[in-house]
């Protein structure tokens, strides 16, 4: 698997820099003392560069920790078993990882393997009696998303998913000022998503494994960001897809698209999901008495963020870290997070990309209620 982006990014912070974090960003990973609690023991499905990353910054946790590994290529599961000291039981082929069902060892499995991949494998796991960490896109298509939703319920385990910018200081706190009325009425929000995509043989650009182009990958984190940001569910979809390149970009790898979204209140949003431009991470909220800019808006950090009232400039840690230690409160604790990150939330954005997609093919508006 091939790098998504290439942001690298170091472990930070500080007990002084902990005590700036606002209200909606207080994480569970803050701890000033040693944790004593539960910890959520994870088996990582896919270990490919997102898995690295991932398992990089849970290093860091305190709630949350490896204990399991699934992966289809034997060296590979022999390096991680060495780095992350994961006895040879816990480990797992695609074959053999329903095995999991009998291993005290794990309570949670989180899927990182091609987006084509997710529906079946997290199925799978759930069968197992295990919860489920999903990546995003949770699936290709809502239809699959419902199927998984569904599978998840009817095992009684919880299917969480991969938003790991739910839990970004900045983001939050943008979102807690939206909520006490600081911007006013919020009139537009415009996201830019995009970067150059570099080898043409990776499995983003495989149609049969990712789904889709940019909207799959890097165009979600507008979708969901439009959401979070306005604080409302679309009403309406207007879509235009462009693309310059038709070697690269096969038929049904979308290159770049454009698409508009409508709100009940009346807000709107202009976003753009594109693989061949670089310098495109930017959220922009609008609002009567404010505004709000993330910039960038959804790479592995830091966020950068301003309002009207001037800077934001919380303390970066890795958003993964983050991520799992607020997934064990969830799954362990029963918290409930600012911004739901379950397999309902990533339902809903994979019901605006089935509507993107169609408004591309048919160049009409297309409502949201009749999906």
């Amino acid at each position: 698997m091939n790098s998504r982006r290439d942001f690298l990014q170091k472990l930070t912070g500080s007990a002084l820099a902990f005590s700036l974090l606002p209200r909606y960003a207080n994480s569970s990973i803050l701890h000033m003392h040693a944790y004593e609690g539960p910890v959520l023991r994870v088996a990582l499905m896919g270990l490919g560069s997102y898995a690295t990353r991932v398992a990089e910054a849970m290093q860091a946790c305190q709630k949350a920790k490896i204990t399991g590994l699934i992966s289809g290529t034997p060296a590979k599961l022999k390096t991680w078993q060495g780095k992350y000291n994961v006895p040879d039981q816990n480990c797992y082929n695609y074959e053999t990882f329903d095995a999991i069902r009998n291993n005290p060892d794990i309570d949670a499995v989180y899927v990182l393997t091609p987006n084509a991949l997710h529906h079946d494998e997290v199925i799978r796991v759930a069968k197992t009696g295990k919860h489920v960490i999903c990546e995003k896109p949770m699936g290709l298509n809502a239809k699959e998303g419902a199927e998984m939703v569904t599978a998840c319920k009817a095992a009684g385990v919880k299917l969480l998913v991969g938003y790991r910018m739910h839990f970004e200081p900045n983001t939050l706190e943008i979102i807690r000022m939206r909520n006490e009325g600081a911007f006013g009425k919020i009139k537009f929000f415009q996201g830019l998503s995009g970067f150059r995509i570099g080898d043409p043989k990776q499995w983003r650009l495989n149609k049969q494994l990712a789904g889709g182009g940019s909207l799959m990958d890097i165009g979600i984190y507008s979708i969901n960001g439009a959401r979070y940001m306005t604080g409302e569910e679309p009403l309406w979809v207007t879509a235009q897809e462009t693309k310059t390149d038709p070697v690269k970009f096969k038929d049904g790898v979308d290159e770049t698209i454009q698409f508009q979204l409508g709100f009940p209140s009346g807000a709107v949003a202009s976003c753009l999901s594109t693989y061949s431009m670089n310098y495109l991470d930017r959220f922009f909220l609008d609002g009567e008495n404010g505004f709000a800019e993330l910039q960038p808006a959804t790479n592995y950090g830091p966020i950068k963020g301003r309002t009207h009232k001037g800077e934001l400039n919380y303390p970066h840690i890795a958003h993964q870290t983050r991520q799992m230690e607020e997934m064990s409160d969830i799954l362990l604790a029963g918290k409930q997070p600012i911004v739901p990150v379950d397999g309902g939330e990533a339902l809903k954005d994979l019901k605006i990309i089935d509507a993107i997609y169609q408004a591309t093919q048919t160049g009409k508006k297309v409502e949201l209620s009749a999906l």
